[in-house]
């Protein structure tokens, strides 16, 4: 058993095991909302979108991840506004702000050409980087992105699959709807920091639709995305120790591998 053992004695080890367990529950949380609503294209999207918002904040001395929170909550707003009021589809109105967003990042980027190292560092992320208080943040988040989605979910499964029906009986189906994109720009922000973009993108998706393919239940499938994330997240790590590569892209390979055998499992059934 020493080669499960060895790793733990590693603070760092431990607390990137911590960090890919909680962000794999916060991601199957949103991430079930984000296949059954087809908007898989949103994690990368947004991972990129808030590029101005952490330039801006970099040029005004500020917190980069309040300026990446503010950026990630304006391109949510922006998106469903778009999709209201012109009628296209979301993965249109998701392309149209995020090119528009990433693009006015690069412009402030210009502007501040020492920061990329700074910018490298937020979005390609490191678990093994994770300290203390990312954890408890981490938990915080968690926690309260449950709690919310708990609360409103019997009125956001009905505004999400009948909103006529919704309306009728008089739910906000445009409040709720903003409501989800802003949650999921949110953990976006927040995952990104801790585990990097790919890694991220990876948990938020490619867990949940695997889940998506053995489930037939939203609980279900959610506790069956977390589990499997954090299997992949484990699994991961353990080989990026032992073959000395990338924790973060390692963890993706082995999360593809995953869903594989998910989609090969349905086919059998």
């Amino acid at each position: 058993m020493h080669w499960l053992l060895d790793p733990l004695q590693f603070d760092f080890f431990v607390r990137a095991l911590l960090a890919v367990g909680l962000v794999s529950i916060l991601c199957a949380l949103i991430g079930a909302w984000v296949v059954l609503r087809g908007l898989s294209y949103i994690g990368d999207a947004m991972s990129h979108a808030v590029l101005p918002g952490i330039v801006a904040a970099f040029l005004l001395r500020g917190n980069l991840l309040l300026g990446a929170a503010v950026a990630a909550v304006l391109t949510a707003l922006g998106i469903g506004w778009i999709g209201r009021r012109s009628g296209l589809k979301q993965d249109s109105a998701i392309g149209i702000v995020f090119v528009g967003m990433f693009a006015l990042g690069i412009v402030l980027l210009s502007r501040a050409p020492t920061f990329t190292s700074d910018l490298s560092n937020f979005l390609i992320g490191n678990p093994l980087g994770v300290t203390p208080a990312d954890l408890w943040g981490a938990l915080a988040v968690t926690l309260g992105v449950g709690g919310l989605l708990t609360v409103i979910q019997k009125e956001l499964l009905l505004a999400s699959f009948d909103p006529t029906e919704a309306q009728t009986v008089g739910l906000p189906v445009t409040r709720l709807n903003n409501l989800l994109l802003v949650l999921i720009g949110l953990v976006v922000v927040l995952t990104v920091q801790l585990v990097g973009t790919t890694l991220s993108v990876s948990l938020l998706i490619t867990s949940s639709a695997a889940a998506r393919l053995l489930s037939r239940s939203l609980r279900t499938m959610t506790l069956l995305a977390a589990a499997l994330g954090i299997l992949g997240g484990v699994t991961g790590l353990y080989a990026s120790y032992y073959l000395d590569t990338a924790p973060g892209a390692t963890i993706v390979l082995v999360n593809t591998a995953i869903f594989l055998l998910a989609l090969a499992l349905r086919r059998e059934r």
